[in-house]
């Protein structure tokens, strides 16, 4: 069973939030240093949420795995793992 994410709801309905309030500021013709900083906080609280998510995969998915001891399974989450990293460092 996978773990619930439920408490990320409100930091993603926040998020959407303020992704309405960039367009809307794109939408005024409002200062590029103002949207960009805007853009910016939008980035950081969606990092937050990623790095939240990531925490409770290795807490409880990555955890429990590797309890199992059944090595084609840890090889697998390895394998998410890295592909992670990679895809974020592109």
């Amino acid at each position: 069973m996978h773990p619930s994410h439920q408490d990320q709801i409100k930091r993603l309905n926040k998020i959407e939030g303020q992704i309405k309030g960039v367009r809307k500021m794109i939408e005024d013709q409002r200062y590029c240093v103002d949207i960009l900083s805007q853009l910016k906080a939008v980035m950081a609280a969606l990092k937050k949420v990623e790095m939240s998510v990531l925490e409770t995969h290795l807490r409880h998915c990555v955890k429990e795995t590797m309890e199992s001891q059944d090595a084609m399974q840890i090889q697998e989450k390895i394998e998410e793992i890295m592909m992670l990293i990679s895809k974020q460092r592109s």
